[in-house]
Parts: C-alpha cells; sequence; structure tokens
C-alpha cells in the first residue's frame, strides 16, 4: 500500500489560510489598514470600488519597505515583530502572524508599492494568485501603497457568498471606523466609488468619536477614567436617555486593538440598570490600557477575542468606573432623604385664595340603564366582504395552533373563526378600553376580546406596505415644515441603499447634504411628530437584520418599517383610536397573526371566566 499523506502545496494552504483571515472585503481592509498603522504613518487613505470587490487600496506615509522586506512581506509567516514564543505575550502592534498578505496575494491581484526615505527609488511587485508576476523598482512616494484587486476571483464559490455591495459597505465602514477610533492622531480618509466618506483630521480622542458619529455625539459623551495597578480604563459612555435598541455603538478597545466581550460588556450593561429600559443598550467607548504579558490575543484568526489573566477583577473595575462616572456628572439620578417632599406646595399667586374642592353628583344617572339608540362602534360599520372573511379565516386554520396557545388555558381563539358580526351584539353598544396603555379590550356577544396594540398596528401597516411596495405607487401626506435628521457616514449608507423603496412605500425622503436626510412626507397612517424616532429605529432595524432587510426583500423591509412606524407599547389611546385600530385591524387579510407567526388577538370565552372563578 503507497503512502497517501503529503504536504499540500504553498498556494493551497494560502488559499485555506484566506478563508480564516479574509472573510470578506472588509477583512481585507482591517489588515491592511492595521499594518499602515504599525508602519508609523501620520496619513492614510483607504480607496475601495465596489464595496471592495474591485478594489481596496490603502496608502499610507510610513516608514516603507525595503526591496527584500517587500518580497518577503508576502511568504507565509514572515513578520518583523515575532522573534521567539515568548514575544506573542509581548505584543504591542496590530499585526504580527503574517499571515494576511500572503492570504490576500492567493485569492487576488495583488500590487504593491513601497518606498523608505533614505532611498532614491522604490519597489513594485505584481502578484496574482500567489504567482509573482514582476518586481522591479518604481518612482513612488515615501511609504506603502497596496492595491487588493477582483478579491476572490480565483475562488468563485466564496465570491458568490457575498452580500449586496450595501452590506459589504457597511462592513468595511465599522473596520475602518474601529481603527479610526483607536487613533485618532492619524488622518484617514475614505472614498468609495469616487465619493468622500470620511476625512478624518488628526485631533482628540473626543473630536474623533463626534466626527466619527456626528456632530449630536457632542453633547451625549460622558467621560470615564479609572487608574488601577491591573489596569487603565478612559473613554466616554453615552447618556442614558441616548441608548439604542442595538448593540451598534459599543467599543471596547485594549491596547488600541478593538475586541468583542460579552462579559465586558455586561459590566456596563449592568452598572446602567435602572437608568435605561430593558430592551435598550448603552453606548460606550471604552479604552483599556494593559500590561501586554496578562492577555493572550492569538485565539482567534481576526484577533477581536481576548484571553484575560484577572477578568474578574478588570469586570469589576470596569463596573466601578461607569458607576463613578455616572454619579460624578449628575447621570443617575439622586434622592435627597432630608427632605420631606410630601410638604412641597407651590406658595400663593397674590391675590389668589385657596378654594374647597366640591363633589358634583347626578342624581338622575342610572348605571343599568342602556341606550339601544346610540350609535355603534366604527368597525361594524365597516363593509367586510364575505371574500375579506374567508380570507382571514383560511389564514386562521392554517395558524391555529400556534395563535392557540396559553400558560393558564384560557387564551385560546376558539370563536373567532364565525364571522365577526356574530362575535357582537348588535343590540350593545361597543367599547373599548386600555389596558397598562399596551392592550385593548373590548367585549363580544360570547366573551372577551384581548388586542395587542403594537402588533396590531405593526399588521396593518405591514399589510399598507406590502400592497405599496409592489403597486410602485403610494399616497404621501405632507409635512407642513420639512425636518432634516443628519446620519453618520454608516447609517446613511445604510438608507441610501433601500431609499426608492422606502419612497415607493410613501415617505418623501432627499439626500440634503453629506450625510443629511430631508423628510417631506410620510405614508398615510404613521405620525409626523415621530419621523424622526422613526427613520432612527428603521435604521436600527435594519444593523439587527442586515443578511434579511435589502431593497429585494420587500417582505423583510415592510416589517422593519411597519416596526419603526408602529404605536408603542405604553403609549395611551383615546376612544376614537381604539376603535379606529380594531376596524382597520379587522379589515386586514390576516388580522389574528402577524407575518413572524405571534399572536395578535387572544379570545377568552365566557364559559373560561366562569371556570377560572369555579376553580377550587
Amino acid at each position: 500500500m503507497s503512502d497517501i499523506i503529503q504536504l499540500l502545496p504553498d498556494h493551497v494552504a494560502n488559499q485555506i489560510a484566506a478563508g480564516e483571515v479574509v472573510q470578506r472585503p472588509a477583512s481585507a481592509v482591517k489588515e491592511l489598514l492595521e499594518n499602515a498603522v504599525d508602519a508609523g504613518s501620520t496619513k492614510i487613505d483607504l480607496i475601495i470600488k465596489d464595496a471592495g470587490k474591485t478594489l481596496i487600496q490603502v496608502v499610507d506615509n510610513g516608514c516603507g519597505m525595503t526591496e527584500t522586506d517587500a518580497r518577503m512581506s508576502f511568504e507565509r509567516h514572515a513578520t518583523s515583530k515575532i522573534k521567539n514564543a515568548d514575544d506573542l505575550f509581548a505584543i504591542k502592534t496590530k499585526g504580527f502572524r503574517g499571515e494576511a498578505l500572503a492570504s490576500m496575494a492567493a485569492i487576488a491581484h495583488v500590487e504593491l508599492k513601497t518606498k523608505i526615505v533614505d532611498i532614491d527609488l522604490g519597489s513594485q511587485i505584481i502578484i496574482e494568485g500567489s504567482e509573482i508576476i514582476s518586481q522591479e523598482p518604481v518612482s513612488c512616494n515615501n511609504g506603502t501603497s497596496l492595491s487588493i484587486k477582483n478579491l476572490f476571483y480565483n475562488v468563485p464559490a466564496r465570491r458568490n457568498f457575498l452580500k449586496s455591495n450595501g452590506v459589504e459597505t457597511r462592513h468595511i465602514i465599522d473596520e475602518f471606523e474601529r481603527v479610526a477610533l483607536t487613533h485618532p492622531d492619524i488622518h484617514f480618509t475614505m472614498n468609495h466609488n469616487g465619493n468622500e466618506v470620511f476625512n478624518l483630521a488628526s485631533s482628540g480622542l473626543r473630536q474623533r468619536v463626534v466626527n466619527v458619529l456626528g456632530k449630536k455625539y457632542n453633547d451625549r459623551l460622558v467621560p470615564i477614567e479609572e487608574y488601577t495597578n491591573i489596569l487603565n480604563v478612559t473613554g466616554y459612555i453615552v447618556k442614558p436617555e441616548f441608548s439604542k435598541r442595538t448593540r451598534g455603538e459599543q467599543f471596547f478597545f485594549v491596547n488600541n486593538r478593538f475586541i468583542k466581550s460579552t462579559y465586558l460588556n455586561h459590566s456596563v450593561t449592568s452598572a446602567f440598570r435602572e437608568l435605561i429600559a430593558k430592551d435598550q443598550f448603552p453606548s460606550y467607548f471604552i479604552y483599556l490600557e494593559v500590561e501586554p504579558n496578562t492577555i493572550d490575543i492569538n485565539i482567534h484568526p481576526t484577533k477581536t477575542e481576548i484571553k484575560f489573566e484577572d477578568e474578574k477583577s478588570i469586570y469589576a473595575i470596569i463596573h466601578s468606573a461607569v458607576k463613578n462616572s455616572l454619579g460624578k456628572y449628575n447621570i443617575a439620578p439622586s434622592l435627597d432623604f432630608t427632605q420631606e417632599t410630601s410638604f412641597n406646595v407651590p406658595p400663593l399667586k397674590e391675590g389668589q385664595t385657596i378654594v374647597q374642592p366640591v363633589i358634583k353628583v347626578n342624581p338622575g344617572f342610572n348605571p343599568f340603564e342602556t341606550n339601544k339608540e346610540s350609535s355603534i362602534n366604527s368597525f361594524k360599520k365597516k363593509n367586510i366582504s364575505q371574500q375579506q372573511l374567508t380570507a382571514n379565516l383560511d389564514f386562521l386554520n392554517q395558524n391555529k395552533s400556534q395563535n392557540s396557545k396559553s400558560a393558564d388555558n384560557i387564551s385560546d381563539n376558539r370563536g373567532l373563526e364565525q364571522n365577526w358580526t356574530e362575535l357582537v351584539d348588535a343590540e350593545t353598544e361597543i367599547k373599548t378600553y386600555q389596558l397598562h396603555q399596551k392592550f385593548i379590550l373590548t367585549q363580544t356577544s360570547s366573551g372577551l376580546l384581548i388586542i395587542n396594540q403594537q402588533r396590531a398596528h405593526q399588521q396593518i401597516l405591514f399589510e399598507q406596505f406590502i400592497f405599496e411596495l409592489n403597486r410602485n405607487t403610494a399616497e404621501t401626506q405632507k409635512l407642513m415644515f420639512p425636518k432634516t435628521i443628519e446620519l453618520n457616514n454608516s447609517d446613511f449608507e445604510l438608507i441610501r441603499e433601500v431609499l426608492n423603496e422606502i419612497k415607493n412605500i410613501g415617505f418623501d425622503i432627499e439626500v440634503f447634504g453629506k450625510n443629511t436626510l430631508a423628510i417631506n412626507g410620510l405614508p398615510i397612517g404613521v405620525e409626523e411628530a415621530n419621523c424622526e424616532k422613526i427613520i432612527e429605529e428603521f435604521i436600527q432595524q435594519i444593523k439587527n437584520n442586515a443578511n434579511e432587510i435589502s431593497a429585494n426583500n420587500k417582505n423583510a423591509l415592510a416589517m422593519s418599517l411597519a416596526r419603526s412606524s408602529s404605536i408603542k407599547n405604553g403609549r395611551k389611546l383615546s376612544s376614537e383610536e381604539m376603535n379606529t385600530l380594531v376596524d382597520q385591524l379587522f379589515a386586514c387579510e390576516t388580522p389574528y397573526l402577524s407575518p413572524n407567526g405571534k399572536p395578535i388577538i387572544i379570545k377568552v370565552n365566557e364559559e373560561e371566566l366562569d371556570q377560572r372563578f369555579d376553580r377550587k
């Protein structure tokens, strides 16, 4: 029997390594930017085309490389930062394993131009699929220019897994921001398809955060500072009232390296407890400085995970630093236990006298008297076709098993299959009530209906948006005064990708200067007072479902916009608003279940209520 185990060729090994190091264009951007930082650059330019699929170019004014070093930089595990194993625990630079350039050269067309200050000519190297095409002297500026063209050109299966240009561009912006936020002393620029996305001049840390995320953050940042023998903590937390529903703006940096850590994130989140809602997340920019020999950064291919020697102490120090900052800057609520608040009565104005309260009683009121001539609720007047009701019942029968679960076995939907007119006694005035500013209660001929107001409005808007997306036209209610909203670069790219689809739904939105949108109108049924918040929440929805929401996925887009635009739990509704909501809900094709299968309506029969009261 012959031997079957053999060593892989270098170009195959490099392609395998590329699968771990270069997962998408953003991975290449991260590696190239970090190399430019390690070169001691004071100015770094990032140029990309077609979300990095066609071109990724990083130009720096760093130290450059000699002709020999330029050639060696593309060899596997060729590095200037590691001499022996002990050096792995004294890493102070970003790149150190020597895998990035070799991996990129295996799956792309690479062109390198580099020159050091002491010589007149630099070196140019052209590589395609790990094969060196040419290496020759060239006249170029001091520093390094590295171009990655046609990424994954020889690995079509990997290229097919890339997302849309909008999604890939957002990932590139994320990596760019992470590097820029750790080095405010370096001038960074970014251009995409000839358009300037970032131009971040050298500045202080606070100004760099503001320049990256927008001017509005200038008043939102609260400094955090703590110095101990274990680590130093600096940076900023964002005031609790500006917390968001996603984890997007949560940054931990260890020795100027971005990391992800759910454990340390919990230390910050727990410090904000009681200050933000349960479904919100605090934003922060926290920089940790520790001794390199107390951490291990070589446990993940992307180097975004780190092992700490004393993780529990670091957790406690960060938690304490955040709490101290919240208290020091009067962010956390304070109580004055020395004062009796019941005596806080405002003084009388001049000439004002105290008037004794009077109780008025209507002696002719009879609580048992009913007015049969009174008008019936608006949703009873609604003329819902038999075809519409049949569609509702068909949908309900298909999903009955999902819509009939309850902890107390009293909230199934038996009886909803019947005609809506049979649920309501025609001789009785229909009344709606709001419970906990979350549920709408209404009596039927056989029991009680409980409607989730937020899900109900979401379903109404979802079906409206789907209809208008398919029709490509929609009615718009114009705003009396247009409103502008300024976004950071990443959020602006998110909105611009689906701007045409948003317009088809009924939003009248247009680009109004760099990173600014002008809102001129809203779809029918969407409240004007919340238009800015709606856009911000929609952006958060896209971030939460980045792989689903796109211009081509109408259902996900419509559902995201419906969630952003709907009334929320905790909103007090008038009787007219509740009646209209119920009316519109039962005019929907599927009023009982939301698109993600969650119940909108729960029915409690009178017999079930009797059983509950008779239960021993």
